[in-house]
C-alpha cells in the first residue's frame, strides 16, 4: 500500500532538512562571527554562537522526527506515544514555517514546507486505523445489555420527546 513508501519518503526528507537546517544555521553563525556584526547593540560572539547551537538544536529536532518516520517505515507500525506527538510537532512546525517562508523567503520555500507538512499529515493519516486484509468484514458484535445491536444504535427507537 502507500504506508511505508510514505514513512520511508518522510524520514529522507526529515533527515535532508536536518542537515541543511543544522548547515545553514552554522554558515549563518560563522558570518556574523567574521563580518563582527552586531543587531542592537548584542555581542556578536553571543549571536554567532547562539545561531550555530540554534542550528544543532533543530537539526537534532528534525533528525529525530526522521527516526520516527524511519522506525515507522521499517516496523509498519503506526507512531505511538512520544513518536506520534513528535510527529505532530513537527507538522505545525512546518505549517508555521510555511506561512513565515511565504511572507519572508517566497512561494517556493512555502511550498516545499507545505509539501513536507502534507508529507508528515499523509504519514500520521495513513496509520490512523488498522488495516484489515482484503475481503474479511469486521467481526459482528453481540447485543448489548440495553438492547442495543453492538453497534451502538437502539433496536426500538427512543420515545418521541413531549413538550410542556
Amino acid at each position: 500500500m502507500v504506508r511505508r513508501p510514505v514513512a520511508w519518503v518522510v524520514a529522507v526528507v526529515l533527515f535532508a532538512e536536518a542537515l541543511g537546517v543544522a548547515a545553514l544555521n552554522w554558515f549563518l553563525g560563522v558570518v556574523v562571527d567574521r563580518q563582527d556584526m552586531s543587531l542592537a547593540g548584542l555581542d556578536p560572539d553571543t549571536m554567532s554562537l547562539s545561531s550555530k547551537i540554534g542550528g544543532v538544536l533543530f537539526g537534532l529536532y528534525f533528525a529525530l522526527c526522521g527516526l520516527v518516520a524511519l522506525l515507522v517505515a521499517v516496523r509498519n507500525r503506526p507512531p505511538a506515544g512520544f513518536g506520534r506527538v513528535l510527529l505532530i510537532s513537527a507538522a505545525v512546525v512546518h505549517a508555521l514555517l510555511g506561512a513565515f517562508a511565504w511572507g519572508l523567503v517566497g512561494w517556493p520555500a512555502f511550498t516545499f514546507m507545505v509539501v513536507v507538512l502534507a508529507l508528515i499529515v499523509l504519514l500520521l493519516m495513513t496509520y490512523d486505523r488498522p488495516a484489515e486484509p482484503a475481503g474479511t468484514a469486521p467481526p459482528a458484535q453481540a447485543p448489548g445489555p440495553e438492547g442495543d445491536d453492538g453497534a451502538g444504535t437502539p433496536v426500538t427507537p427512543p420515545p418521541a420527546p413531549t413538550t410542556p
